[in-house]
């Protein structure tokens, strides 16, 4: 274990310096937003903590930042094109600057690697080597995610992944998954002691996320608005939502409703083109990625919200944070059936078959005819991201993941002590 590293005072009464680095690959910090509330709870657990990270596009573009005391090192990093090989050559120039910024940060105690990709086991073995924990923080069961994005097969890539993901368990001192299905994995697939498998939980920055008054101009002259907010991948089921409007308007005849579309990714052109091949383009609108005051202008406005991911091996055990970031603002949800949205959202959401585009488009018309039922699910999410699903609860769960690492060396703070983090305004 590395040694303390901050002097003590003249009368030996400062506390000894703790370091902490968190490694992130396919996100810019802050703007992940699950990783910030991470770095500021432990900042104020009396942490060190710096990042690396990649660089954003239109936001997070300085190379280096100290945000609300937190140390971002951020590099350059073109995202993958042009199948396996983009890869490649994505998570090797990744994995060159992570190591080069690492020697810059210098000795840490802890080092917490965020996946995807299941590789920055790699430069946490070599810290590792000069005294550090390893925290495995997984944000994503790689092997499902390949399964559920590409729709090869057990092939040999997937083999592959189902080999890093093994190599980064064992590395791993301590292991945080998102939720008890991610959890279960982690063990029987892992082969880790559940002692050493936490679970924190994702939760939407209630400071940041509250409602405003409703704007009606939002609705395009619309009795109702309709609500997605998220990434726009193959796995994500815009398209899914996108056939379940045109159903709702061909279908069930109704057209008393205006839809904004809000995030980006992989497939918002391809997105953008569907709508249009639909003959959607007159009410839904698609928005690219916004800052958070618009953000919650449009699910302050919304009716309801859309939670379409398809159940692929992936999302049916997943948490998505769009869900929890519609409970926090009160909104009515309609999604597929999927494990692990109904430990989410319970009955502040209705659930159609998965995949049944059909179903989904019903029970967005059955909301938007129930006012009540639409406050009464509104008041229900709120309740729970207050409660159960609250960031509080997660935060012991960390700093508890911390000090398992640490051989608990490090105290876990008494229960009801409030561990407030930072925040900052970012875009979308």
């Amino acid at each position: 274990m590395l040694g303390d590293t901050a002097s003590n005072d003249a009368k030996g009464g400062a506390r000894p310096e703790r370091r902490a680095l968190i490694l992130v690959e396919n996100l810019s910090v802050p703007f992940d937003r699950r990783v910030w509330q991470e770095c500021t709870t432990l900042r104020d657990a009396g942490w060190t903590v710096h990042v690396i990270c990649p660089r954003g596009t239109k936001r997070d573009t300085e190379p280096e930042a100290e945000i609300d005391g937190v140390r971002i090192h951020r590099y350059p990093l073109r995202a993958a094109t042009g199948g396996p090989a983009g890869y490649l050559r994505e998570y090797g120039a990744a994995l060159w600057h992570t190591v080069r910024l690492a020697r810059k940060v210098g000795p840490v105690h802890v080092v917490h690697a965020c996946n995807p990709p299941d590789l920055l086991f790699l430069p946490a073995l070599w810290m590792k080597r000069r005294g550090a924990r390893f925290v495995f923080d997984q944000h994503d069961l790689v092997p499902e995610l390949y399964l559920s994005r590409f729709g090869r097969g057990e092939d040999l890539l997937y083999r592959c992944v189902r080999a890093l993901e093994r190599l980064t368990y064992r590395a791993a001192d301590v292991v945080i998954a998102t939720n008890e299905s991610y959890r279960d994995v982690a063990v029987r697939r892992g082969g880790l002691r559940p002692a050493d498998v936490f679970v924190v939980r994702s939760a939407p920055d209630v400071a940041r996320f509250h409602p405003v008054p409703p704007e009606p101009e939002l609705k395009r002259g619309k009795p109702h608005l309709l609500c997605y907010l998220g990434v726009m991948g193959p796995q994500d089921g815009v398209d899914y939502a996108l056939r379940a409007l045109a159903r709702l308007r061909d279908d069930l005849g109704r057209t008393d409703w205006h839809a904004v579309f809000v995030g980006a990714g992989d497939t918002f052109d391809e997105m953008v083109e569907l709508s249009r091949r639909l003959g959607l383009a007159e009410q839904v609108q698609f928005t690219g990625r916004i800052p958070d005051a618009d953000l919650v202008r449009y699910l302050s406005t919304a009716d309801v919200c859309l939670s379409p991911d398809p159940r692929n091996p992936l999302n049916d055990v997943s948490t998505m944070n769009k869900v929890l970031e519609y409970m926090v603002m009160g909104r009515p949800i309609v999604s597929f059936d999927l494990r692990e949205a109904r430990v989410s959202a319970g009955d502040a959401a209705v659930y159609a078959p998965a995949n049944d585009e059909a179903e989904f488009a019903g029970l967005i018309a059955l909301l938007l005819d129930d006012p009540e039922r639409r406050e009464q699910m509104g008041k229900l999410g709120q309740e729970r991201i207050g409660g159960e699903l609250s960031w509080r609860n997660s935060q012991r769960s960390l700093l508890a993941a911390y000090a398992a690492a640490c051989d608990g060396r490090i105290p876990v703070p008494p229960a009801g002590t409030s561990v407030q983090g930072g925040s900052r305004t970012v875009e979308r």
